[in-house]
């Protein structure tokens, strides 16, 4: 077992983490079996252990953060020394593969709990906009203003919000600009509650998949649905977008995007955060829109998600004692190790937030880009 604790110490040896060290951001190992365990399941291996319990950590943010902004894992990729040991721990580690854990298939119905203690009133899980705002709640209604700002919204314009979640653009936009709004989830619980929320205004809530519509709407805006859509989906979204949007209307999407292209997501994202999950790339995302929308404007936020994420690991950790009666030890951990990560990936940098605004081919108008 030493040789791969030694394995692992000197992979992290430029990051300044130290096993067992005394600084926030060292890694406190519980379990010698981690050491094997991450070396021949990486990404999942490494999350799994610690929802297990095998590791802990005070900062894992600035930890996840030196790992990236390091690449450690071109390291192992690069290194023969290392890709041999990583092939030897993958042969020997049979007796011990990680015990069998519920997969998390519906990160949205899972109930509101999470949620509500988590995300701010309005309850928008996606990348607020600091710029002016000091409280989650401020960044959140700072995006909402930019999204509407940008897709030039006017009173009665017919509007359709793409997975709509639990209705806080829908409420937002018809209470401040009085347009009419259809929003289109398919979860249920986000349903109900986007219901409630947007009473007595223009908003219609359904429960519908996007490939179902087929209506003129003078604007459309997509708010973190992307990521669900999968590569194999994204030129028939675009179409959906081209034939579903008037003339001389506007769309925006707001997505994650990553710096590279990849058919496949992280292993332990998939199977305990987001099963259908794939984030896309600028590129993919580029030759989807081709011969049917064009690029008006593009803005890159993606160091606003990484401050939007801590402060939900603030309320989600301030929380603590309530979410612990409604989910076991596990998620928790799991959902503090989701959260460190991601925050992490905006950090370093390998990801980043994109809003784009685009139109038909047949926009015939000169779109002036708003920032504030």
């Amino acid at each position: 077992m030493n040789r791969y604790k030694a394995a692992v110490q000197e992979l992290i040896s430029e990051t300044g983490i130290t096993i067992n060290g005394n600084k926030p951001y060292d890694i406190k190992v519980h379990n010698p079996r981690f050491y094997q365990r991450v070396l021949s399941q990486g990404s999942l291996g490494m999350g799994e252990s610690y929802m297990e319990g095998w590791w802990d950590c005070e900062d894992l943010d600035t930890f996840f953060n030196k790992i990236f902004t390091n690449g450690i894992e071109k390291k192992v990729q690069n290194n023969w020394k290392f890709f041999l040991l990583v092939l030897k721990a993958k042969f020997f580690n049979l007796q011990t593969k990680s015990k069998a854990l519920q997969s998390i298939a519906h990160h949205y119905d899972i109930g509101n709990v999470l949620y509500e203690n988590m995300l701010d009133p309005l309850m928008m899980y996606s990348c607020g906009y600091w710029e002016g705002a000091s409280t989650l709640s401020e960044a959140q209604e700072q995006k909402l203003k930019l999204i509407c700002e940008k897709l030039q919204l006017k009173p009665d314009q017919k509007v359709l919000d793409i997975g709509c979640g639990w209705g806080g653009f829908a409420y937002y936009a018809a209470k401040n600009y009085k347009v009419n709004v259809v929003g289109i989830t398919i979860s249920t619980e986000q349903q109900k509650l986007a219901i409630e929320r947007c009473k007595g205004l223009n908003v219609e809530i359904r429960f519908q998949d996007y490939r179902d519509i087929d209506e003129k709407f003078d604007r459309i805006v997509s708010i973190g649905m992307l990521e669900h859509v999968g590569y194999k989906n994204y030129d028939r979204f675009m179409k959906i977008i081209n034939k579903n949007l008037t003339d001389n209307g506007l769309c925006l999407l707001h997505f994650i995007a990553s710096n590279k292209t990849d058919l496949n997501t992280d292993p332990w994202i998939h199977k305990y955060i987001f099963p259908s999950g794939l984030i896309p790339s600028l590129a993919q995302i580029g030759k989807a829109m081709e011969e049917k929308l064009l690029l008006e404007d593009l803005h890159n936020i993606g160091l606003h998600y990484y401050y939007t994420l801590k402060a939900w690991q603030d309320n989600f950790k301030k929380s603590s004692d309530s979410l612990k009666k409604e989910y076991d030890e596990t998620f928790y951990r799991m959902w503090n190790f989701y959260l460190a990560i991601s925050a992490a990936s905006f950090r370093s940098r390998r990801l980043n937030l994109w809003q784009i605004v685009v139109a038909k081919p047949s926009f015939q108008k000169e779109y002036k880009s708003v920032r504030f």
